[in-house]
């Protein structure tokens, strides 16, 4: 048990090196950028569309950006882990 303890503090250290802490520099320059101007155009048009509040649209985006993100995610998890038992059969018959 202690050892997961180890490895779970480990982890987490290793990813607070990974952080970049110049939120409020990213922050401005992706508010500036094209793809927000982009993403906020959209949100009134849904927002109009769908005769909800922005906020309801900008969730609805948010909810399908993400969830998009997750499938994604998952079919390249897929797509790896079938690549790895491919491999594995291939080393196993030999």
């Amino acid at each position: 048990m202690e050892s997961i303890q180890l490895l779970n503090t480990a982890i987490i250290k290793s990813k607070e090196k990974k952080i970049n802490s110049s939120y409020e520099e990213r922050l401005n320059k992706i508010n500036n950028s094209p793809a927000i101007e982009a993403i906020n155009k959209s949100i009134s048009l849904l927002a109009d569309s769908q005769k909800v509040s922005k906020d309801q649209a900008a969730l609805q985006v948010i909810e399908a950006i993400r969830e998009l993100d997750a499938v994604w995610s998952d079919y390249v998890t897929m797509e790896g882990i079938d690549r790895l038992k491919a491999m594995l059969q291939g080393t196993q018959k030999h």
